[in-house]
């Protein structure tokens, strides 16, 4: 069984005006092949979820953008601690799609002025080192909100705050969708507006963070404490630190 949801007409952008769009908005920042894989998670189960809306348009954009995309279902996702260690199929899931991942978006709905239990639950399924592996250190993230009433930005400064303690990367940029409701059309598809134009800018933005920094992902969660914790030592040949300053380098001999 797999959770990844399927997007529809993934090539219709009938939103977007394709004049004024980049459809590589990363080039010249870094290698654009293979393509930016990029997971995206909402935080809502009602049958007309706007989250998974505004994630939905999110991914066809990416898509457009050449990034390749993957939509988590967390229908029957349980709550932390619910099993022995969370010994759960969707659980096992989440933890793969975020390692496969480079980057990600979260969306959540605004509920009594926070994310919704869903979108924490998801979160509070991803370690911060698993195995020695990093589910989430070192991504990039953008963050993304719908709210059923004016427009907030407790969700999304949540959802930063977040980012910051499971070690990603969370670029400037952001988007909140004020009534929603408004927003989407009958085939839940987003009507042209400011608040789509903010979305394609965030995505935008994000497959070009998430270009840059591609070079430099290992480099990102190289830490201090980890390596002392692990015996293992800094190698002078390796440190570029070292190497800019010359620690460790012969010495040029004056002539």
């Amino acid at each position: 069984m797999s959770r990844l949801r399927t997007l529809s007409d993934p090539d219709r952008l009938s939103a977007l005006d394709p004049r004024y769009a980049h459809a590589r908005p990363a080039l010249g920042l870094g290698a654009n092949d293979p393509p930016p894989r990029i997971l995206l998670l909402y935080g809502s189960l009602r049958e007309r979820s706007f989250s998974r809306l505004a994630v939905e348009e999110a991914a066809r954009l990416l898509q457009f953008f050449g990034a390749e995309t993957r939509i988590f279902d967390p229908s029957d996702l349980p709550l932390p601690d619910q099993h022995a260690g969370d010994d759960h199929p969707a659980v096992h899931e989440l933890r793969e799609l975020s390692m496969w991942s480079e980057g990600q978006v979260w969306c959540s709905p605004e509920r009594h002025g926070q994310i919704s239990g869903v979108m924490k639950t998801q979160i509070d399924h991803l370690p911060l080192e698993m195995g020695g592996m990093r589910p989430t250190q070192g991504r990039t993230l953008a963050v993304m909100q719908v709210s059923g009433g004016s427009q907030s930005f407790n969700a999304v400064n949540t959802l930063r705050l977040l980012g910051r303690w499971m070690r990603m990367v969370t670029i400037p940029n952001q988007s909140s969708v004020a009534m929603a409701y408004k927003e989407f059309d009958e085939d839940g598809r987003m009507k042209p507006s400011a608040y789509y134009d903010r979305i394609v800018d965030v995505m935008e933005e994000l497959v070009r963070f998430t270009i840059l920094l591609r070079p430099h992902a290992g480099q990102l969660v190289d830490r201090y404490s980890e390596r002392k914790a692990a015996g293992v030592p800094a190698n002078p040949a390796t440190d570029l630190s070292a190497i800019a300053v010359g620690r460790g380098a012969t010495p040029v001999q004056q002539v």
